[in-house]
């Protein structure tokens, strides 16, 4: 183990407070470094898009249930409902703050200008980071950085690639400065790109615009929150059963179950919607609505945009739309570090690469780790509190990286294995469960399926057949929560006691018959649970 004794964490947002708490919890003196006045950062809600903060709209929901979404060790209070405002969930990690009494570890108000190595960084592997706050600068030495800013701070607005735009007459503008949609009222919109924002902002204004387009390039899947037999759609779909499938399933039976699982609801490519890779897993767009607006019409579907003229838009399918009043770009955010040097953080071809999403490969000491950047079907908060305890024990000293020629050979196998599977060699875009399964193994605290089986065949079913909530990383090893198996046992209850706030009859003999069924092939089937984790 190394004598690193302090750390400092950039943002206090989701990623943040987890890597805080968990540098606490490590025995670490933290120090958090925020920007802003308030914890929470991409969902602290602002009138105002401002420079260098992450910005959304007044109607933001989270896309993950309150089961999914919460910390491994501090459920989403029973009260609150299955999908939260960002008001209510910034309420949460308010609570997660007092909770653990993070605050007095927080420096709001404090920007972080620089993070430099020190000269003798080989040796020591520390840092000097400058901060600035009420235009007065300082700097401090720590033995560790934890970068937790995110990646929606910095838009991707390529103006470039849309001949025509600087003739444009109307107004045109990042997703990030839009706020609600009653200024739009009677105006004529094009929203560029099919991501969640996109989809959302197209929804809301189509029911005070005048007339809403959604152009996209590529397509996309649209998912609903609710799924089947109304529960949330990753407390069905985000198991580990589902992941096994996926594993040992050839790769054309997987994409036909997958595109036949997404084309349950209806058909993308009746509705125009179809990607063009229908086999990549690159996240779908979580979506209730964007289907009945297109059947009525509130919402029409165009490709890709060719050029702009004065006051039209000219598509790829030589269509035109005209007198266009405003177009918004939802094409995305890049990522960046403006406060340290390129040449730590980007490989050779001038892109963030991070070993297992987390560590710089090209340091000579592992003590500056970036948490957060990563994109999944399952919550940043889980996530970013394994990475953060995995990074804290890699910088302790107490877990190790492999060599560099190593790390790099791995680096290169992990693009090509994400270009199979979403599309892309370059992205943040990971499996879930796949991926906080390694991080886990190697903290000590991944779920030992076989030895439940045997010892608590109960929690094995859940854990296997059920949620991969992220209860399951607290639930034994460094950092275990004696609550989690509770938590565990007790997520479907509290999933429908969130929705159903009226008293119904329920229909006793179907759930006893489900339960006799349970009863009889629980045995078959965790031994074949066992046989497949081996």
């Amino acid at each position: 183990m190394t004598m690193v004794q302090n750390v400092a964490i950039i943002g206090a947002g989701i990623s943040g407070l987890a890597a805080l708490k968990c540098s606490l919890e490590a025995g670490l003196e933290a120090t958090c470094f925020e920007k802003s006045d308030s914890v929470g950062g991409l969902w602290n809600y602002t009138e105002y898009a401002e420079d260098g903060r992450a910005s959304i709209y007044r109607s933001v929901f989270t896309n993950a249930c309150k089961e999914m979404m919460c910390y491994p060790d501090f459920p989403i209070p029973d009260e609150y409902p299955n999908y939260l405002h960002n008001s209510l969930f910034l309420d949460y990690l308010r609570l997660y703050v007092k909770h653990f009494d993070l605050a007095r570890y927080i420096k709001f108000k404090t920007a972080v200008v620089s993070v430099q190595k020190c000269p003798d960084f080989q040796v020591t592997g520390q840092w000097k980071v400058i901060t600035e706050q009420d235009g007065n600068r300082s700097s401090d030495i720590f033995d560790s950085v934890l970068i937790c800013t995110g990646h929606h701070v910095h838009p991707n607005l390529p103006l470039h690639s849309f001949f025509g735009i600087e003739r444009f007459t109307g107004r045109y503008m990042h997703n990030r400065e839009y706020k609600e949609p009653a200024q739009y009222a009677g105006k004529r919109v094009l929203v560029v790109g099919l991501g969640n924002t996109g989809a959302d902002i197209a929804v809301e204004l189509s029911h005070t615009a005048q007339k809403v387009w959604l152009s996209t390039r590529s397509g996309s899947w649209i998912m609903s929150r609710v799924w089947d037999n109304g529960y949330p759609w990753d407390m069905v779909y985000l198991t580990r059963h589902q992941s096994f499938l996926n594993k040992v399933l050839p790769r054309a039976i997987s994409d036909y179950l997958y595109e036949s699982m997404m084309n349950k609801r209806f058909s993308h490519e009746m509705y125009g919607l179809v990607p063009l890779d229908r086999g990549s897993r690159k996240e779908p767009v979580f979506n209730d609505d964007l289907a009945a607006c297109i059947t009525c019409g509130t919402v029409v579907v165009k490709p890709n945009i060719r050029e702009f003229t004065e006051t039209s838009a000219i598509f790829e399918d030589g269509s035109v739309i005209e007198n266009v009043d405003v177009v918004i770009f939802a094409t995305g955010y890049s990522y960046a570090y403006p406060f340290i040097d390129d040449s730590i953080m980007k490989n050779s071809n001038n892109k963030v690469s991070l070993y297992k999403g987390v560590f710089p490969p090209k340091l000579e000491k592992p003590t500056l780790a970036v948490i957060g950047l990563v994109q999944s079907l399952g919550s940043i908060p889980s996530t970013s509190d394994v990475q953060a305890r995995w990074a804290v024990s890699v910088i302790r000293g107490i877990c190790k990286l492999p060599p560099k020629e190593m790390i790099v050979q791995e680096l290169n196998e992990e693009e090509t294995e994400k270009k199979s599977w979403f599309g892309r060699s370059e992205t943040l875009s990971m499996d879930y469960i796949t991926y906080m399964d390694e991080l886990s193994s190697s903290i000590g605290c991944k779920p030992n399926l076989p030895l439940l089986c045997i010892t608590d065949p109960r929690l094995a079913w859940e854990v296997f057949f059920g949620p991969c909530s992220p209860y399951q990383f607290r639930l034994t090893g460094p950092g275990k929560w004696d609550g989690a198996r509770n938590a565990i046992l007790n997520q479907w209850d509290r999933t429908i006691q969130a929705m159903r706030k009226r008293e119904v009859p329920s229909h006793t003999g179907l759930s006893s018959f489900i339960a006799l069924m349970k009863l009889l092939f629980i045995p078959l089937l965790l031994f074949t649970v066992f046989l497949a984790w081996y």
